[in-house]
């Protein structure tokens, strides 16, 4: 008999402490009512608003085999978060998603069904393409998220309808290789590691999913990112 598939969540936080016991609720919800093994790999840069704390009442809430609070020392980027989670995960299977909700966990049982189907390396969620789209953002908002996966989509042809989202789940082996070939650390992060996955020859399905914007806290997205998504593109361009 094969042996079952177990779900890693790795789960970047800053200041998240609001947010964090109800995506893992959500979380535990999912993964019990689909009948899944899963651990959630909480990635937290140093919060100071208590989001440790929560993270070690969850450990003890649900178990340490489910919940692990794996700190780091300060706000180190998303990209080196998912580097350092990784080394913890034991599933076969990886997720990478937000915890602020703006990627809701109901989604999972979609991406892994489209997976097994397949059996793709890669599946990740779109608000580009079938019944996707984004809440609670204003046209502004949208309009620069568009356009920067449509710049990104002409310039690098990866035939992926949303580039730069961040609701993913991988193949173990499958993120361990792209994400050590990956150098950009910040925004451009996501982008990067699909663009070097299809580059490698990766299988990659999509799944629509509803974006909703964050419940509680700032949104993290400023002028200075959108230049650094630019450049970004660009550099990949001349590197892929």
């Amino acid at each position: 008999m094969a042996a079952k598939d177990k779900y890693s969540v790795l789960l970047p936080t800053y200041n998240e402490r609001r947010n964090l016991p109800i995506i893992t609720w959500l979380l535990n919800d999912t993964f019990t009512k689909n009948n899944l093994d899963w651990e959630i790999i909480i990635v937290d840069d140093a919060s100071p608003d208590g989001t440790q704390d929560v993270a070690r009442q969850l450990e003890k809430a649900y178990g340490s085999s489910h919940i692990k609070l794996r700190a780091r020392a300060g706000k180190l980027g998303l990209g080196t978060a998912y580097v350092h989670g990784l080394q913890f995960a034991t599933g076969n299977f990886v997720i990478i998603m937000d915890a602020d909700f703006s990627h809701h966990p109901k989604f999972i049982a979609d991406m892994i069904k489209v997976q097994k189907q397949g059996n793709y390396d890669i599946v990740t969620g779109t608000r580009y393409a079938g019944n996707g789209g984004v809440y609670g953002w204003d046209l502004k908002r949208k309009f620069v998220s568009r356009g920067a996966n449509l710049f990104a989509d002409t310039l690098l042809r990866p035939g992926v309808s949303d580039l730069t989202g961040s609701f993913r789940l991988y193949k173990k082996p499958v993120l361990q290789n792209v994400i050590t070939s990956t150098e950009s650390k910040g925004y451009t992060f996501q982008m990067e590691m699909m663009v070097r996955a299809k580059a490698m020859g990766y299988t990659v399905a999509e799944v629509p999913i509803s974006f909703v914007d964050r419940l509680y806290g700032e949104s993290k997205l400023s002028g200075s990112e959108i230049a650094e998504f630019a450049q970004g593109v660009f550099s990949l361009w001349l590197k892929v």
